[in-house]
């Protein structure tokens, strides 16, 4: 029983990492007090130009930057609509899945054309930990790419920024109470721009885990809603980075268990386990959604004071 459960910790971890990345870029948006639906766009745009520019360059780290790149600017975009014209977070939102679902499938036939075969390129390889030990089931949690590591290290990280340091106060004030934040000579909307930058670059990366780690191409429509269950996440973790990762593993765990029930033929129907991950979704909202942690002001407009919009 032990080698079965180590392989299913190491699915766990490889699924559960697009979803944390997607879901500590939330958190930053939504501890700004912004809603920002758009993760699932962020995720599609991240993976189409992650994979477009490893094939251009032939380098995943380049792939990587081409991602971050392109969802900071699709990032802004949204920072333009719901900061700087105060329109709506959930429409905006919509609107940038809808566009993002648009442009990376004409993109993609643009640029590599209509075909039937997928493109592959080069991808973030797992660590192999010596070649002695290469076959030994028992570290295959541990023989994940660096990605893997990079989004658990965020987590640390996005908890220390949040609540050790003067910048994070003044995130989370502005999340709180924009009014009074800028009353007190709180750029309100210049921090709410930084948040919505740095969250959708984040999200970028998760789609780029998706091209460049994951399945090495790019299909049209490849996030799957992985940027829906990203909010459940933030909701489930009660906007905290702790509670983040464990909704993560949660949700990447959900989804390892169904492949290994089709992997063991279990006596399930195929649709009812592809469901099993989304209908956690649901009974996530339905029993977390009501709770508190949720920042005040979320999804209003910024502060009526702040003079930097």
């Amino acid at each position: 029983m032990i080698e079965p459960a180590a392989l299913l910790l190491a699915s766990t971890l490889a699924l559960a990492t697009p979803l944390l990345f997607a879901a500590l870029g939330e958190l930053v948006h939504e501890r700004a007090g912004v809603v920002n639906i758009g993760i699932e766009g962020l995720m599609l745009i991240g993976a189409l130009a992650g994979m477009v520019g490893c094939h251009l360059t032939q380098s995943p780290f380049l792939g990587l930057c081409a991602a971050c790149a392109a969802s900071a600017l699709a990032g802004g975009l949204f920072g333009v609509w719901v900061v700087w014209l105060d329109a709506s977070q959930i429409v905006a939102g919509a609107a940038l899945n809808i566009l993002a679902v648009g442009v990376t499938g004409v993109a993609y036939r643009a640029i590599f054309g209509v075909t039937g075969a997928a493109l592959a390129v080069p991808t973030f390889e797992p660590l192999t930990l010596g070649t002695d030990n290469a076959d030994f089931v028992l570290l295959a949690p541990l023989r994940q790419d660096v990605l893997v590591y990079l989004a658990l290290a965020l987590v640390p990280l996005v908890w220390l920024v949040l609540f050790r340091t003067r910048l994070g106060l003044r995130l989370r004030a502005v999340g709180e109470a924009p009014d009074a934040a800028a009353s007190v000579g709180i750029p309100v909307a210049r921090m709410r721009w930084g948040a919505i930058i740095a969250g959708a670059t984040l999200a970028g990366v998760g789609g780029a885990y998706l091209s460049l780690a994951y399945s090495n191409t790019f299909a049209e429509g490849m996030s799957s809603g992985r940027g829906f269950i990203a909010l459940a996440i933030v909701v489930f973790g009660r906007w905290h980075p702790l509670g983040v990762l464990a909704g993560a593993l949660l949700f990447g765990g959900a989804t390892a268990l169904q492949f290994d029930l089709q992997a063991r033929s279990v006596a399930v129907s195929y649709h009812l386990m592809l469901m099993l991950p989304y209908v956690l979704t649901l009974v996530v909202l339905v029993f977390a959604g009501g709770g508190s942690g949720a920042p005040a002001a979320l999804g209003q407009p910024r502060g009526a004071h702040d003079e930097g919009g």
